[in-house]
């Protein structure tokens, strides 16, 4: 096993995180209680959302999301092949059909809201935008649209914490933030995340008609917490729904507290480390830079180049692992998995040369600029 050099994403953890912990260990209750409570509380206000709730997973949030707004048999949900296979799986798993729509550019690998337009038929039931690497999709075109044709938006903000949607035009939803612009937003705190707790989500709401009902589907149906009755609420609990077991511990949360204190200035390191790359790849024939030119808004979750052919990135991938830096691939086409080739017969030309051509490469707080720059001259020397 190779022992990078330059690792893809270091956490930003030190003595908050273990004072955190310990604070929880202390209380001796880890069930879900007063940590997660405050970790809602502190996300919504970051939000400026009206409801958060924290769950096991965002895999968990959006399969909440798309029970809350019913969606079922028959049902289609217009989303990304460039994503993680969750919202897919989520899809299949309420018993829906995902419709794939291509992304805008190589450089804006986003939903294209013009082929989500022609996707739509009278069973679209929600589109599911991803914002990609950090960098919001056009929110202003996807809104309009649901409006139009009576659709939920549900937005996979598990790459956008932290960021604000920006519209050159400044159109509506101009300056709310990823994951409150639709009807149900969805975020990630795996490991590798910008607000890391090694697992948990959160799903966020400003839907009055869909707080409640989120709130006890998170945990069976119940109309009372552990934590509730355990503290003097009365004892006895009704379930007034079938519900799911998508409850955060204490730990995650009060790790999840902590993370959130550092999470904008961290946000704000990425995108100078981002910029650092934009200088080191300026001119450079071979490579084309995601989102380049809107660093300023985006959460700096990923660092993305998409090489001028599928070679090229197989060369720099083996010179890079040469010089013991790791890099990955966000993401391979959910329509070229075997679970979902033969189903989705479609070919999405965007979506394919991207994932193709795409290379991840090292990014996080603690990341140095000499690294950026041994990245990007490896990068200018792949002939």
């Amino acid at each position: 096993m190779t022992e990078w050099r330059v690792p893809l994403s270091v956490l930003d953890y030190g003595i908050e995180e273990a004072d955190a912990a310990q604070r929880v260990i202390a209380s001796k209750w880890l069930s879900m209680g007063p940590e997660v409570q405050a970790f809602e509380r502190e996300f919504a206000q970051m939000q400026s959302a009206r409801h958060a709730y924290a769950v096991s997973s965002a895999t968990a949030a959006l399969h909440l999301a798309m029970h809350a707004i019913g969606i079922g048999p028959g049902d289609e949900v217009i989303q990304p092949a460039i994503n993680f296979v969750a919202s897919a799986n989520m899809t299949l798993l309420a018993r829906a059909v995902p419709v794939f729509a291509d992304i805008c550019s190589l450089a804006e690998p986003t939903l294209d809201p013009a082929h989500v337009e022609r996707l739509i038929t009278p069973r679209t039931k929600a589109i599911i935008p991803m914002h990609y690497g950090g960098n919001l999709a056009r929110m202003a075109e996807l809104v309009e649209l649901c409006k139009r044709h009576g659709l939920a938006l549900i937005e996979d903000s598990c790459h956008a914490v932290g960021a604000a949607y920006h519209d050159p035009q400044g159109r509506e939803p101009h300056g709310l933030m990823a994951g409150s612009i639709g009807d149900l937003g969805t975020f990630s705190f795996y490991a590798n995340k910008n607000l890391a707790c090694g697992e948990g989500g959160m799903l966020v709401t400003n839907r009055d008609d869909l707080s409640e009902r989120i709130q006890m589907m998170r945990s069976h149906g119940m109309t009372r917490s552990s934590w509730e009755r355990h503290h003097g609420r009365p004892g006895s609990y009704d379930i007034a729904l079938a519900g799911f077991n998508y409850r955060l511990d204490e730990v995650h949360a009060a790790l999840g507290r902590a993370q959130l204190a550092k999470l904008l200035p961290g946000n704000e390191r990425r995108r100078q480390l981002l910029k650092r790359y934009r200088e080191g790849l300026q001119g450079a024939e071979r490579w084309l830079m995601v989102y380049a030119d809107r660093i300023e808004h985006s959460s700096g979750h990923l660092m993305v180049a998409v090489a001028d052919s599928p070679e090229t990135r197989a060369k720099a991938v083996h010179a890079l692992r040469e010089a013991r830096i790791q890099t990955s691939m966000h993401y391979p086409s959910i329509l070229e998995f075997s679970g979902f080739r033969d189903r989705f017969p479609e070919r999405l030309e965007l979506t394919h040369q991207f994932a193709n051509r795409a290379i991840t490469l090292p990014l996080h707080p603690g990341l140095s600029t000499e690294h950026v720059d041994e990245i990007t001259q490896i990068l200018r020397a792949i002939e």
